[in-house]
């Protein structure tokens, strides 16, 4: 199945996250502290909407054998973090506060992350990876790493990953749409775990139920 004619679009957004990143380079440079062996970021939990999951496996499915077997094998571990987080979260679930404050504390390893602390997939990385270490709006709310020089009393150019959300979003619902899928908008909404999304055959990601557990509904 050939999907390249929507991973055009997906791109076109990559490169706008790019900018967004290189334009903060140029104004803030001192307070971007990302380098390489830096993973504050590869162990943030957030899940990926269909379009953008379905570019990474199609990535990942061209890593040499090696690679991918111990990305599967980190993935289990991953996953049975997540799956306590999950428990934690559902303690919380009639408490937003908390179960915000759970969410923004958990850390889990992404199952890319190899022991040299290096990205096995750095040029295909979600859009949420390529913009961690600058001021963004999430929900919004604006947020910055904490390993940043970014002063929360100060101003900044804050990138909008809410209006990059809803174009993930929009893209991934055409792509159900085109083919042929009668929950469209509802499967489009979930976000797919990392750890899954690896592990997971792209067509079986495309046809997936969009009521399984291993999803969540993006808010």
């Amino acid at each position: 199945m050939d999907f390249s004619y929507f991973f055009e679009p997906y791109e076109a957004l990559v490169s706008r996250a790019d900018q967004a990143f290189e334009r903060m380079e140029g104004e803030y440079g001192d307070c971007i502290k990302c380098k390489p062996g830096c993973s504050d970021c590869c162990h943030a939990v957030f899940g990926l909407f269909l379009i953008e999951a379905i570019f990474l496996k199609s990535d990942f499915d061209r890593l040499a054998e090696a690679e991918k077997k111990a990305a599967l094998e980190r993935g289990i571990a991953a996953e049975n973090e997540l799956k306590t987080l999950e428990r934690t979260l559902e303690e919380f679930k009639n408490d937003s506060r908390m179960g915000a404050y759970a969410m923004a504390k958990a850390r889990v390893r992404c199952p890319l992350l190899g022991d040299d602390d290096s990205c096995g997939l750095y040029d295909y990385r979600p859009i949420t990876c390529r913009i961690y270490g600058i001021p963004t709006m999430i929900q919004g709310v604006p947020r910055i790493c904490g390993g940043t020089g970014f002063k929360k009393d100060q101003k900044y150019p804050i990138f909008n990953m809410d209006g990059i959300q809803k174009e993930l979003f929009q893209l991934s619902k055409d792509l159900l749409t085109n083919m042929g899928n009668d929950v469209a908008d509802e499967r489009a909404s979930f976000l797919i775990s990392l750890p899954k999304i690896i592990k997971t055959p792209i067509d079986d990601l495309v046809n997936e139920n969009p009521r399984r557990p291993d999803t969540e509904n993006h808010p």
